[in-house]
């Protein structure tokens, strides 16, 4: 199973700029993406600078670009040596070819800032998520409740039974904190991170009180701001903006968080099969959760908000507008979605152009001549479309 949208993305890309920066968490799939490009051509020359004795090949970055000059190069884990950029923009200025080298990344603070000021008009850049449900949706074993259970990661996805995903993931939440972080740079307590992991997880799906967490963890508001930040910038939560125009309505201006692949939220929440999770109070926000990813990844150049006035007597969870366009999606876990008076306010004072409910099902209804019921893979074939 693999992802053909972003191999075609990658190769296009590469047409255009002489390098491109391919993002996204640990695991996503960014090498086996480059395997898979390597695999149509002779040419590439991949280094992963996790490994001691390959990163030595770069001990010269000069003589090293100039000796594989004629070879495509992909550099894995590129913000470990953060150097390198001012080589690289070096070596692409000497020779400005489209196609000379591959990025790849665990998303950081300085691999943005580097690639975005060293880099700028050098580079092409991607965004790399786990699977998606457009992606695996296709094929003839595809299960709703196994996607939704497990997540979107490859290795949890494609395991063998349920508990070999759930050990999968309990080693990948493991590693991320007590590696991966630090290794990016960043000085935190493994103790303390997870637990703010496992509070976020409770409170995924709501408005994030800064001040709560804080308290209960015993640390500064803006210390936990900071947190998130990094949780944020390594792909493992989504901070939803609230939805605000003038519109001579008080609105929340409070952002919701979800952590963006709902097999870590069922693993840290200690969810081990699906009938665990239909009798789970999360199950409504996990649902919406893996609606506001899948819809925010496909729709890449879109505002994404939900909406919800003060009184919290109008309420929308995802509002996606583009162009001329905006689209209201409400998320139900239930197959008969029941609407409450502040959804039809909302659409009232929203002014919105298609409305959708996304339900776990796999098809597409009129509920009313401008609202939809549908499935979440028919939603993200009508927003592509």
């Amino acid at each position: 199973m693999i992802n053909r949208s972003a191999k075609n993305k990658v190769e296009r890309l590469l047409q255009v700029f002489p390098a491109v920066v391919v993002l996204g968490s640990r695991q996503c799939g960014k090498s086996t993406l480059v395997k898979m490009i390597s695999a149509d051509r002779d040419d590439v020359l991949y280094v992963d600078l996790q490994s001691r004795y390959q990163r030595m090949q770069l001990a010269d970055p000069v003589l090293f670009f100039e000796h594989n000059a004629d070879k495509l190069i992909c550099l894995d884990e590129i913000q470990l040596l953060p150097d390198l950029f001012s080589y690289l923009r070096t070596e692409i200025d000497r020779e400005r070819r489209p196609g000379r080298f591959i990025l790849l990344g665990s998303a950081s603070r300085d691999l943005l800032q580097h690639t975005t000021e060293s880099l700028a008009g050098r580079v092409g850049l991607i965004d790399l998520t786990p699977f998606l449900l457009p992606e695996v949706a296709s094929y003839d074993d595809f299960d709703l409740s196994s996607f939704w259970l497990r997540g979107g990661y490859p290795d949890s996805y494609l395991a063998m039974d349920d508990e070999a995903s759930a050990l999968w993931r309990e080693n990948y939440i493991r590693t991320y904190i007590e590696r991966d972080i630090p290794q990016l740079g960043f000085a935190i307590a493994a103790t303390k991170m997870l637990r703010l992991l496992t509070m976020l997880c409770h409170e995924h799906g709501s408005m994030i009180n800064y001040s709560k967490l804080a308290s209960s963890m015993d640390l500064t508001a803006p210390t936990i701001r900071h947190y998130v930040d990094i949780l944020e910038e390594t792909y493992i939560v989504r901070v939803l903006q609230p939805w605000y125009k003038n519109i001579r309505k008080r609105l929340v201006k409070t952002p919701r968080v979800y952590i963006r692949d709902t097999g870590l939220l069922h693993q840290v929440l200690g969810i081990t099969d699906y009938n665990h999770l239909l009798g789970h109070p999360i199950i409504g926000f996990s649902w919406e959760g893996m609606v506001v990813e899948n819809v925010c990844s496909i729709v890449r150049g879109a505002t994404c908000s939900f909406y919800r006035s003060l009184d919290g007597m109008e309420e929308m969870d995802l509002v996606v507008e583009w162009l001329n366009r905006r689209v209201a999606i409400e998320c139900k876990s239930s197959v008969e979605p029941q609407l409450s008076d502040g959804f039809y306010k909302a659409l009232k004072t929203l002014d919105i152009h298609e409305t959708y409910v996304v339900c776990p099902i796999d098809d597409i209804f009129p509920l009313r001549e401008d609202i939809q019921v549908c499935g979440l893979k028919q939603l993200c074939e009508l927003l592509q479309d």
